[in-house]
């Protein structure tokens, strides 16, 4: 009679703790969704930004080519050869 005494209290005393982790889990769960969400919500924001920026980079890329393009219509008698590549090279860095 002890025995089973002892076997209904362990399983009374299991079926609270699964009653008390119900809630915690539920509320970790909850916690998750949310965190979830709001990474969802940056990555959105993330993917608009890059769609915005990407048109923004090409037309500065032939901007920039339009501008070496009308600078190299100046020639500098006075820089050697040797002198224009380092300032190429500097200016490519």
């Amino acid at each position: 009679m002890q025995e089973v005494q002892q076997a209904v209290k362990r399983v009374t005393d299991i079926m609270r703790e699964i009653s008390t982790a119900s809630p915690e889990r539920s509320s970790g769960i909850a916690q998750v969704g949310i965190a979830v969400n709001s990474m969802d919500q940056t990555t959105q924001q993330n993917a608009a930004l890059v769609e915005q920026a990407s048109p923004s980079a090409e037309t500065l890329a032939q901007q920039t080519a339009a501008l070496r393009q009308a600078l190299a219509a100046f020639r500098l008698k006075s820089l050697e050869r040797r002198d224009l590549e380092e300032i190429s090279m500097r200016q490519s860095l």
